[in-house]
């Protein structure tokens, strides 16, 4: 009785020993796991003329091997991709690559297998599609025959795999006779149905064509050319340096103008009659006074007495297949004789002017000098006298006032002004109770952007 019960406590012991053991090593494997898989170039993949290749990745863990099939679009049928593994720390990253042609563009589908112990999938589809071939038809440019500078209509349709393309930027671009490059020249966007338009200016013989750049889905895509022909008008002309000097002037004194005829494309019309007309200060009436005929680089010079201060120009009648022209307008100013002087009156004169720096970047300062004198016992003295600045634009008839300024004891003048436009700068002494006054000579500065 008392082995029974040893061997039955044994027993109990043994069974509680074996409950208490910790859990052995052989435990199960781990399942696989599987990332999305990663397609590049992404879908819609679009070809063109030539096969387009295509990367699949994706990561696997706990997989001994990754696989992945690919499905064409309308085919039950399944085809292998191979795959190239590498370490991706705990994870393995699967890569392998497809060319599609075009051939069988549609709907594809993947499906990719991560093998261990049990499989993980993940499946999808993607899009492969041709390159929509595009055409530009019924381009026109006209009128065929324009006078240079006129406007003509440049039109066409954009067509995509035979229908209307709406929306797409085209190119209306031209070459020039004896010219080997298309050149841009504006861009439209196609309305309904393809249809395009555009206006542009004809200055020169050439070709006119469209042109459709290619896109992310489809093919680019050039029109025939169109010729138009831009017939020769008269040569431009004008006259230019034109100058009546000097300035001021006594009456009764001889004044000279020189200048030169220019005509496009040539640096000077010679043998050509010029025509020097006088404006006088309070009058409307330009009267004919003098002339010259251009010399080879079609230079002139004439002149005249000055009688009294107005405005002097020179003007080209024209010639045969070239028109006239008619140049800046120059005001002298005529010093009348002297009445009597009244007493204790002194001359002054302004000399010297210089504007500076020549030429001058917009909008910065210009610094203009000059000196102020006065006569005393035939001695030229400096002397402090308030000055007035003008400025008389490039191409302009007419002086402005700008600034007064004061000069030194000594008689120095200086100043400081925005420049804007290229032009002429003068001062101007109005006199005072005890001189007369007096007008420099002028100082053109040119203004640059």
């Amino acid at each position: 009785m008392l082995q029974r019960i040893r061997v039955a406590a044994l027993a109990l012991a043994l069974g509680a020993g074996v409950l208490a053991l910790p859990p052995t090593a052989a435990t199960a494997a781990a399942a696989p796991s599987i990332s999305d898989v990663s397609i590049s170039p992404a879908s819609p993949i679009v070809v063109f003329d030539s096969a387009v290749t295509v990367t699949f990745s994706f990561t696997t863990k706990d997989a001994g091997k990754g696989e992945l099939q690919l499905k064409p679009p309308g085919l039950s049928v399944e085809s292998p991709v191979d795959l190239t593994p590498s370490p991706a720390g705990e994870w393995t990253k699967w890569t392998g690559t497809k060319s599609f042609d075009g051939k069988l563009d549609g709907k594809w589908g993947f499906r990719a297998t991560a093998h261990g112990d049990g499989d993980k999938s993940t499946s999808g589809t993607f899009e492969v599609a041709k390159a929509l071939a595009t055409k530009i038809v019924d381009f026109d440019a006209s009128p065929d025959l324009v006078d240079k500078g006129d406007a003509i209509k440049a039109s066409g349709r954009l067509l995509a795999d035979g229908k209307g393309y709406e929306g797409q930027s085209v190119a209306i671009t031209f070459r020039e006779r004896g010219s080997d490059t298309y050149r841009d020249v504006t861009k439209v966007t196609t309305g309904r149905g393809g249809w395009f338009s555009a206006t542009v200016r004809a200055n020169a013989t050439g070709w006119w064509r469209a042109e459709f750049a290619r896109s992310s889905t489809a093919a680019a895509s050039v029109s025939d050319a169109d010729r138009v022909d831009v017939k020769r008008g008269s040569l431009g002309s004008r006259i230019v340096d034109f100058d009546a000097r000097p300035e001021p002037v006594d009456k009764g004194d001889r004044l000279t103008f020189t200048g030169a005829l220019r005509v496009e494309g040539r640096d000077g019309l010679a043998g050509q009659r010029v025509g020097i007309f006088f404006r006088a200060d309070g009058s409307r009436r330009w009267e004919y006074v003098t002339s010259d005929v251009t010399g080879r680089h079609g230079r002139f010079w004439a002149s005249a007495t000055a009688a009294t201060s107005g405005w002097w120009r020179a003007e080209f009648a024209g010639a045969s297949g070239v028109n006239g022209a008619v140049s800046d307008a120059d005001w002298v100013k005529v010093n009348q004789p002297a009445p009597p002087p009244e007493a204790d009156k002194a001359d002054t004169r302004v000399i010297k002017i210089n504007a500076y720096p020549e030429p001058v970047k917009r909008g910065r300062y210009l610094k203009v000098k000059g000196w102020l004198q006065i006569d005393d016992d035939g001695s030229w003295e400096g002397y402090s006298g308030r000055v007035a600045l003008y400025f008389k634009p490039l191409h302009s008839r007419k002086w402005q006032y700008v600034k007064t300024t004061t000069s030194s004891d000594s008689g120095r003048l200086y100043t400081r002004v925005k420049a804007w436009k290229s032009g002429h700068w003068k001062f101007v002494f109005s006199g005072d109770d005890d001189t007369y006054g007096d007008t420099s000579g002028r100082d053109y500065v040119r203004v640059k952007r």
